[in-house]
């Protein structure tokens, strides 16, 4: 009986993806492109906020220093604390249903596409700053203090010292967020978009298959964020490099000396206390 219904279901999978295969295949586009690009920009949203939030103030800073950081610290934090408090799916209200309310229907967004990608972008932008600001306190202070002491600015340091170190240890929570997004998107069908979970709803209201559709929906993701997360992984271990080295035999340092096995063979004998080099 179990297996009739695996039979039965197979053959509904297969009636509804002849007759709607490209409507699915392009909700699957519409959501890699919408996933993709709102992680992109959240990242830079994040990498932007959480410079900002790990920037010290000091006592030796003027005054007007002082009060403008924390000014700017507090909506950073405001923000953060707003987007990641709350759901997705009623920012996309508040913002695409919003923006007309308040101004009696004389501004409101026209395009789906401008509001999806935004909302989704401050939302990871706000993740992101938690993530980029952890990953800042992670590198070795030791190497701020360094690069300060040789005469490097704030902000020298961080793009040259510190943001590069911290960029391979939040890799991992950029690749999530961006497998969250393939599927938090899904949500955004509140506004009318597009994208792959709204095709499933399309699809189920027209010929009445819902869990035949459903099963189409989560195999779909399923590939997807497992496709990703291979590829994010074989990125950060590119990222990290060779896990073997082998000794340099060359070295311009010891060019005046020979090779690298002639350089062992004079230092040898200048610990025994001769000269290989000297006669007489």
């Amino acid at each position: 009986m179990i297996i009739n219904r695996f039979v039965q279901l197979w053959e509904d999978i297969l009636h509804i993806f002849s007759k709607y295969g490209k409507v699915y295949l392009n909700g699957i586009f519409n959501t890699l492109v919408l996933s993709t690009t709102a992680t992109i920009i959240g990242c830079v949203i994040g990498f932007i906020c959480g410079v900002i939030d790990a920037v010290p103030i000091r006592e030796n800073d003027p005054a007007w220093k002082k009060v403008l950081l924390r000014i700017v610290k507090a909506l950073v934090r405001i923000y953060v604390e707003f987007f990641r408090g709350t759901p997705m799916i009623l920012q996309a209200v508040f913002i695409f249903y919003g923006l007309p309310y308040f101004t009696m229907n004389k501004v409101q967004f026209t395009n789906i596409w401008t509001v999806s990608i935004l909302v989704v972008s401050i939302n990871t932008g706000a993740y992101m700053a938690e993530s980029v600001r952890g990953g800042i306190f992670s590198v070795d202070p030791g190497q701020t203090e360094g690069a300060l002491a040789i005469g490097m600015t704030h902000f020298q340091t961080m793009m040259k010292v510190v943001l590069p170190q911290a960029a391979r240890n939040i890799m991992p929570q950029i690749g999530n967020n961006f497998i969250v997004n393939i599927k938090d998107t899904s949500v955004m069908f509140i506004i009318g978009f597009s994208d792959f979970f709204s095709v499933h709803k399309m699809v189920s209201g027209a010929i009445f298959t819902y869990f035949p559709s459903a099963t189409i929906e989560m195999v779909g993701y399923l590939i997807l964020t497992l496709l990703f997360s291979a590829i994010l992984r074989w990125a950060e271990r590119k990222m990290d490099g060779s896990s073997s080295y082998e000794l340099v035999k060359a070295d311009h340092h010891l060019a005046r000396s020979g090779d690298y096995n002639r350089a062992i063979h004079y230092g040898e004998h200048y610990r025994n206390g001769n000269d290989p080099e000297r006669k007489g």
